[in-house]
């Protein structure tokens, strides 16, 4: 195909793009958040315990890696636009299927072919977003595009607590796939192609040694993981704060969807800072002060943990101080670990996403894992413990950029 010139100026109709494309990934997210207040219910009505809840998430986030491998690759031979119709259709379909669960297990297999949708967002949708505009423009898309989905996990739980009131939680996912579809129809339209080169082999030798060259890539490897790390106090609050706050401190679901919003918006207004710094500062510089308010956030999580086990409205104080560190980072890191290599881009956004994924998937129920058996000291020392190795990731990342662009300028 004809090499296509990144936009550096928005239109109308080139705006619905990214707005599409987060339509749909605010329906995958949605598709988590809305139906967590009513997981006691699923659980209840499936005659398990509440370990189930996060194991839904977890089912989710590991089906978020299983295609990665491969649609990356075949999005840059094919075309991000026809990889990516497809994995929204499909997600529609999964969504509908719903309806018909008769177990627990049954549930979770759903949660796991649903969340193959995040591989088409990662691998497919942030490629494309990334190759369409020029850098500022892009991480300026990306910051804002994570503005939208992060009303999923705001409004989600407030949407799902009002559902419960008058609905089931089998009827949420037929709205999460006429989201899906409404996003799908707009895309067919508007969504331009940006790669696709047939003679791209997806050999399997080829796409191994591929991946191999990007293992042994140093940036992409200490961007993939900081990316994973960076999130798992978020998840590992969107998974358990359900357990924490209702099954364990006995609120209500109401008062749970409430307790999300200091976070959420937190991480919203950690976007919004990092939107209006596009294209004023150095990519890096954002990244280089979300260290702060994540360690502080974290460190206060943590210390309120150690003093009152019950202490959930200062927990909560922590992860929102660490929420807003945590929404200035990804779009900036994302574009240098995307860049860092020469491979093709999907490849790339697909070993990035692979990697996120299982360390956020590992990190819920290393969590999960640590709650059940030591309460909210351990939950926020394995939050702290995350932030921490992000920081260092983060280190280690800046130096080797700054050494390759040493030996670039030789």
């Amino acid at each position: 195909m004809a090499r296509f010139h990144p936009i550096s100026q928005l239109t109308g109709r080139i705006l619905l793009f990214p707005l599409a494309l987060v339509l749909f990934e605010f329906a995958t997210y949605i598709a988590h958040d809305m139906i967590q207040p009513g997981m006691l219910i699923v659980t209840s009505e499936f005659s398990v315990g509440p370990e189930w809840v996060s194991t839904s998430l977890t089912a989710y986030l590991i089906g978020g890696v299983v295609l990665q491998w491969l649609l990356g690759p075949l999005s840059d031979k094919f075309g991000r636009r026809p990889v990516m119709l497809f994995g929204i259709l499909f997600f529609a379909v999964a969504c509908m299927l719903m309806h018909w669960v008769s177990s627990i297990e049954e549930f979770v297999s759903l949660r796991f072919i649903q969340g193959i949708s995040l591989c088409f967002i990662g691998a497919v949708g942030y490629a494309a977003i990334q190759e369409a505009f020029d850098e500022a423009l892009a991480v300026r898309m990306m910051a804002l595009m994570a503005n939208v989905a992060l009303l999923a996990p705001l409004a989600g739980p407030l949407a799902g607590a009002a559902w419960l009131t008058i609905g089931s939680w089998r009827s949420m996912f037929w709205l999460f796939a006429a989201c899906s579809l409404v996003a799908f129809g707009v895309l067919w339209r508007v969504m331009p192609e940006t790669a696709g080169d047939r003679s791209h082999s997806i050999a399997l030798p080829n796409l191994a040694r591929n991946y191999g060259r990007l293992m042994k890539d140093r940036l992409v490897m200490f961007g993939s993981f900081a990316i994973g790390l960076v999130f798992i106090p978020i998840l590992t609050w969107v998974a358990l704060s359900p357990v924490i706050l209702m099954h364990d401190e006995g609120l209500s679901r109401m008062q749970y969807a409430l307790l999300q919003l200091p976070v959420f918006l937190a991480m919203i207004a950690g976007n919004l800072t990092l939107s209006k710094l596009a294209g004023r500062v150095p990519i890096e510089q954002p990244v280089k002060f979300a260290a702060w308010p994540i360690l502080i956030g974290l460190s206060l999580a943590l210390v309120a943990s150690l003093m009152n086990s019950h202490g959930y409205l200062l927990i909560t104080a922590g992860l929102s101080l660490y929420a807003f560190g945590a929404g200035m980072v990804n779009a900036g890191l994302y574009r240098l670990t995307l860049y860092a290599s020469n491979e093709g881009k999907g490849s790339v956004a697909a070993m990035l996403g692979m990697i996120s994924i299982m360390t956020l998937a590992v990190g819920i129920e290393l969590a999960k894992s640590v709650y059940f058996s030591g309460g909210t000291l351990w939950f926020c020392l394995v939050n702290f413990i995350s932030g921490v190795l992000w920081f260092g990731l983060v280190i280690l990342f800046m130096r080797e950029r700054k050494r390759r662009s040493r030996l670039e300028a030789l």
